[in-house]
């Protein structure tokens, strides 16, 4: 965080000067809600995309835990951070966790911190519709069932994907793709999964995936049908592409053993995906909240 302002709990603070006790409970059992938003350069000037969408979802994964949240401070904060730190793009962070009451599982004596935090990014996966593409492979992982752990961004949640991450990661891959024991496809460790065939784009549905926010605006940007997708007719489609606040649109070139290359469906909808995240597309109209 050298260099970098960061928001907590109402105050814009150096970086170095935000500090988190040792014993914070969301340190010990992952008891936090997150977000990951973009801001991006537009000729307006700075503008977060979706950050309505964002704090809505943060704060069903608050309610989760019980956790207070409130979506205007935070909505401030996220434009102060910005503001403070001078960024006309960035990724931003919003992050709220449990801290001081003690060690125990119940969460009622805690106390709740709200950060949010900034920063010069690049997408994970590589972005835009010049990329080369993402090395995909199956994951011997579950993705955690919607029935243990509700599929928001609850901050213990993510050792699942970590998981699952790294075992793509040390056979070579650059992500990992979660399959239901029937068979049907979730999501990767960070992004929502689209297929096309013979032109037509399909979002796989599953109940154990995220409700991302990128895959509803790529849905109302061409009309994508959501239903389940087995494993089977994904290899079998002519195009794969994933999609999320990092990763943007982000084809996959490479699906296990199959090659896939980059279609030209993925690269229309990436161009207008930049398009609209920049503003300059009509579609944009009420999705950019100006810095």
């Amino acid at each position: 965080m050298s260099g970098l302002r960061v928001w907590l709990d109402g105050a814009v603070l150096e970086g170095s000067q935000a500090s988190v006790s040792p014993l914070a409970h969301g340190l010990h059992y992952g008891t936090g809600v997150f977000e990951g938003v973009r801001c991006y350069a537009t000729a307006r000037g700075p503008a977060v995309f979706r950050l309505a969408d964002h704090l809505a979802r943060m704060k069903k994964g608050a309610d989760a835990l019980g956790m207070p949240f409130d979506e205007a401070a935070v909505t401030e904060g996220v434009l102060q951070t910005l503001r403070a730190n001078d960024l006309r793009s960035a990724y931003v962070r919003p992050l709220s966790f449990y801290e001081g009451g003690g060690l125990g599982l119940d969460v009622a004596p805690l106390r709740a911190r709200h950060l949010v935090a900034a920063m010069p990014w690049k997408s994970h996966l590589g972005t835009g519709p010049d990329a080369g593409g993402v090395r995909l492979r199956t994951s011997s992982f579950r993705r955690n069932p919607s029935s243990a752990m509700p599929p928001l961004k609850l901050c213990g949640g993510y050792v699942n994907s970590i998981l699952a991450k790294l075992e793509a990661t040390r056979h070579g891959f650059e992500e990992a793709l979660f399959v239901d024991a029937r068979g049907f496809v979730c999501e990767a460790t960070g992004e929502n999964v689209f297929m096309v065939k013979g032109g037509r784009v399909t979002a796989v549905e599953h109940p154990d995936a995220l409700p991302g926010i990128t895959r509803a605006t790529v849905m109302a940007l061409c009309g994508a049908e959501a239903r389940a997708v087995t494993l089977e007719e994904l290899r079998d489609a002519d195009e794969v592409f994933l999609t999320g606040t990092s990763a943007e649109v982000a084809a996959v070139s490479t699906l296990d053993t199959r090659e896939l290359g980059v279609g030209p469906v993925t690269r229309e909808l990436s161009s207008l995906y930049q398009a609209v995240v920049h503003g300059d597309a009509e579609q944009a109209r009420g999705w950019l909240l100006h810095a």
